[in-house]
């Protein structure tokens, strides 16, 4: 391993010992020929080729199906360190459930002066269809992602809410099932939290804000886009994991104020939709016109109350970059306590003060789009040339209010198997909580790794990999 120290090393302490809760894997390393990690990094991309765990890219001339890369050494969490991130997880998506209800309803946040009213009602992720109505339990966002960076020994930030159509999790899970066919050893040596309750903690959760929970038996189904979308396995995945039907927006329709199922027989009533498409997609009636993903009819039937949709149309401004900024006020504003974990310092170049700072220092911050994603939109100072920046600057000068920006992290590394052998790279944490009749956060969630030494980028489309999380209980 590599003893250089501008980063957070996640196995090795500074004398270049390994961290207790890496000792037993440590030693497990170290009794391994030297062939062995890149013989089971085969066997498990034989597994996941016959399983046809794959993710889509789009805009390239090669294949736009891939395997994204799996490195077989698990990135392993104290329970400790555990407690005190869900934790933090627990009082950010409550908050943030907390937050949506009262801009679609007295916007007593903008009231009070916390966050400029503009900034929610004139964004594009706001959705005035949705002021004043309430869904079941008041729950907006069911399914989160909270992306989470380590930085040190006792240091997290929120990199960002993922609250509409957060993805990764049947690679969570995956990874798990992979794993334990290829190392049952390893296993017998640690005590791992489960993840695979997952599946049937979503079917809970949806279950339990259907319009009317008491019904003995609920109809829900996985609304996916199709078989072309990037993350269709998992769409697939979910539903056949929960023993619910994936269906396509042609396959229901809406009859006097209810979502009906086409099937073989007669018709069935929906009572809930874990949607995967976007907002402007759901219904060609009320929203994008020329959508062929939606259902006609859909938003009338939900805001009726006859269908509940997970998550709920307009939870996108609550991921908005430009928001994120503000959610340490946002927790504050709703639980009256100090955020726990803290958001990443960032720059809102809609105030002219931070868009001067972002001005004067762009070779040494990262910019990015406030609807941007996946690594693109965005400009990383200290990697780009003075070019770049010049480029940049004009952009930034001429929509300022369409960026952030936020100091170049050193993210933490774990221990990774590449061509040499095992080495640092960087990584980041998507744990996933399910929001319903309570609030339930799986142990661990996905870890995305930057494969190429120095890379900080960990998205899969631009070459990251993941591995399985462990997190140890007591």
């Amino acid at each position: 391993m590599s003893d250089e120290r501008t980063f957070f090393n996640e196995m090795l302490d500074e004398a270049n010992k390994p961290r207790q809760p890496y000792a037993r894997l440590a030693k497990w390393l170290e009794d391994k020929p030297a062939n062995f990690l890149t013989k089971k990094g085969r066997d498990a991309e034989t597994i996941f080729r016959r399983l046809g765990i794959t993710f889509a890219v789009y805009g390239t001339e090669e294949s736009t199906e891939r395997l994204i890369p799996f490195d077989p050494i698990p990135r392993i969490i104290s329970a400790s360190e555990w407690r005190r991130l869900s934790a933090g997880i627990d009082q950010r998506v409550r908050a943030l459930n907390a937050f949506l209800h009262d801009i679609y309803h007295r916007q007593e946040i903008l009231r009070a002066g916390r966050i400029p009213a503009d900034l929610v009602l004139q964004n594009e992720a706001f959705l005035p269809e949705m002021a004043g109505f309430t869904p079941a339990r008041k729950v907006y966002a069911h399914i989160i992602g909270t992306d989470l960076v380590r930085v040190s020994e006792n240091e997290f930030y929120v990199l960002e809410d993922n609250t509409r159509t957060p993805s990764g999790v049947s690679y969570m899970m995956e990874n798990r099932e992979t794993m334990m066919r290829l190392f049952p050893e390893l296993f017998q040596s640690h005590r791992v939290a489960p993840v695979e309750q997952y599946p049937e903690n979503l079917l809970q959760t949806l279950e339990s804000v259907a319009p009317d929970p008491s019904k003995s038996s609920q109809t829900i189904v996985v609304l996916t886009p199709g078989i072309y979308n990037s993350a269709y396995f998992e769409h697939a995945f979910l539903a056949d994991s929960m023993g619910v039907e994936l269906v396509e927006g042609r396959d229901l329709f809406v009859d006097a104020g209810h979502v009906f199922m086409r099937t073989t027989r007669e018709p069935k009533q929906v009572d809930v939709i874990y949607r995967r498409i976007d907002d402007a997609f759901l219904d060609p009636l009320t929203f994008n016109p020329g959508s062929m993903l939606g259902v006609p009819g859909l938003f009338d039937a939900y805001r009726a109350g006859n269908v509940t949709i997970c998550n709920a149309p307009g939870t996108g401004i609550a991921d908005d970059k430009a928001i994120y900024a503000y959610v340490p006020d946002i927790i504050e504003f709703y639980t009256g306590q100090k955020p726990i974990l803290n958001n990443v310092p960032t720059w809102n170049c809609s105030r002219p003060d931070d868009l001067a700072y972002v001005l004067d220092n762009l070779e040494e911050i990262v910019v990015k789009e406030v609807h941007g994603s996946g690594g693109y939109g965005m400009l990383i100072g200290p990697t780009a040339s003075k070019r770049e920046i010049a480029e940049f600057r004009k952009v930034l000068e001429t929509n300022p209010s369409n960026y952030i920006a936020q100091p170049t992290l050193a993210l933490s590394a774990c221990p990774t198997h590449v061509a040499s052998g095992v080495a640092p790279r960087h990584v980041d944490l998507r744990p996933y909580v399910l929001i319903g009749d309570q609030v339930r956060i799986t142990p661990g969630g996905l870890t995305r790794v930057a494969l190429k030494k120095g890379s900080l980028v960990v998205n899969s489309s631009q070459g990251g990999g993941t591995k399985d999380t462990w997190v140890l209980e007591d």
